[in-house]
């Protein structure tokens, strides 16, 4: 591809940032020649030519002189008509929007197969780390057995706040949301809907397959508790809020966003603040960890330059693993160990554990340890959003060969 000419949604923090580092970068051969905002009158954190602002979609996507489209918005459904759009139109795109993603990737894989045109998107998972396109290319054969890791750098940041520097939770919140890693309604973050798109895109890109979000089990930090974090520390471990995908057999895998108890013996045991962290499990190679800055404009805006470098070489995703003859099917049928605090909610009313390994009761809070079913967890998870509950996962996969 020759000199690249941006059309550019969005400009918020992220979109301000992707504008700096391609203007600074030597060698990206790349112009934003327009920059598609919702409001024009709106004050700007970097200076820019007004002539580049436009709050008209159209004169982006039906612009000839645009060979490559940068989607940065927050908007889903918006975002979704802006990626579809160009790719129909075969126009390249770069985008950053997971929750987009996450829910539309089948349609815009085969868009890409039927129009011969690129849609990357590394920047919508972990940040500044390029988990996808090392799935891509890197790890592009069935031996994977597992990704895990911290995808939300904003509520690792909260997290990090309250073990290592015992601050309260809600202080914790609000200095994440005043140094802008968590927005002002920060559920999408801390109720670990965040992680689970990135993780439904890994997923992709990991095992070959594509599972819808509603069907996998997401539970956030919000309801955590001092007790709670007592209970870790006495244990010597730290609460982070994880998502991973793992192959149970040759046949199955399955996936889930949970808090979880990490032992020192790991690597994300020390991920801490903003940064992300990705464990990636193979049969023959063992553990490869990937680690780097998750939240932050700038971290964004080096994955989307690096996008826009690699379509500056005409590179695309290739998604060899769905052509795969024997891909492994999701699962929820299988058992996980899980902690369960609560103080009013009758939980052993609500879940059916298949063994109860522990229990204890005060007259503040009572937990239980207990083996129980994933499929149980999705079923009731309408009613798992009580104030008093709090659920983390203690890992029970590859405990034999993290030794």
């Amino acid at each position: 591809m020759s000199n690249l000419k941006i059309g550019l949604f969005g400009f918020g923090v992220v979109g301000q940032g992707v504008y700096e580092v391609i203007r600074k970068s030597k060698n990206a051969h790349a112009e934003i020649v327009k920059i598609c905002v919702s409001d024009l009158k709106k004050p700007r954190g970097v200076e820019v030519d007004p002539s580049l602002l436009t709050d008209r979609a159209e004169d982006i996507l039906n612009n000839p002189e645009i060979n490559l489209v940068v989607e940065v918005i927050n908007n889903a459904e918006d975002a979704f008509h802006i990626v579809k759009t160009s790719l129909l139109n075969g126009v390249p795109v770069v985008s950053g929007s997971k929750a987009m993603l996450a829910q539309h990737l089948p349609e815009l894989i085969e868009i890409q197969k039927q129009k011969g045109v690129a849609l990357l998107y590394d920047a919508s998972s972990c940040g500044s780390i390029p988990v996808i396109r090392n799935l891509e290319e890197y790890y592009d054969n069935d031996l994977l057995l597992e990704v895990k890791g911290i995808l939300n750098g904003s509520s690792n940041y909260i997290l990090s706040r309250v073990f290592d520097h015992h601050e309260a939770y809600e202080s914790a919140l609000r200095k994440a949301q005043e140094l802008g890693f968590a927005e002002k309604d920060p559920s999408f973050d801390i109720e670990g809907y965040d992680s689970l798109f990135k993780l439904v895109i890994i997923t992709v890109h990991a095992l070959g397959t594509y599972v819808a979000p509603d069907k996998i089990f997401t539970y956030g930090i919000s309801t955590i508790h001092d007790s709670d974090i007592l209970y870790a520390r006495e244990k010597g471990v730290k609460i982070k809020l994880v998502a991973q995908v793992v192959k149970v057999s040759e046949e199955h895998f399955t996936m889930f966003v949970m808090p979880e108890f990490v032992g020192p013996n790991k690597y994300i045991y020390s991920v801490d603040d903003e940064y992300n962290g990705v464990v990636i499990r193979g049969e023959c190679y063992d553990r490869q960890f990937m680690f780097g800055k998750g939240a932050g404009s700038l971290p964004t805006a080096s994955s989307i330059l690096s996008d826009v470098m690699a379509r500056l070489h005409d590179y695309r995703y290739e998604y060899k693993k769905q052509n795969y003859l024997q891909k492994p099917d999701y699962t929820t049928d299988i058992t996980l160990k899980i902690y369960v605090r609560y103080s009013e909610t009758n939980i052993r009313h609500i879940l059916k554990f298949d063994r109860v390994l522990e229990q204890y009761m005060s007259d503040e809070s009572n937990y239980i340890i207990g083996e129980i079913k994933l499929s149980e967890l999705i079923a009731k998870r309408n009613r798992l959003h009580e104030k008093d509950l709090f659920i983390a996962n203690i890992p029970i996969f590859f405990l034999n060969k993290d030794n």
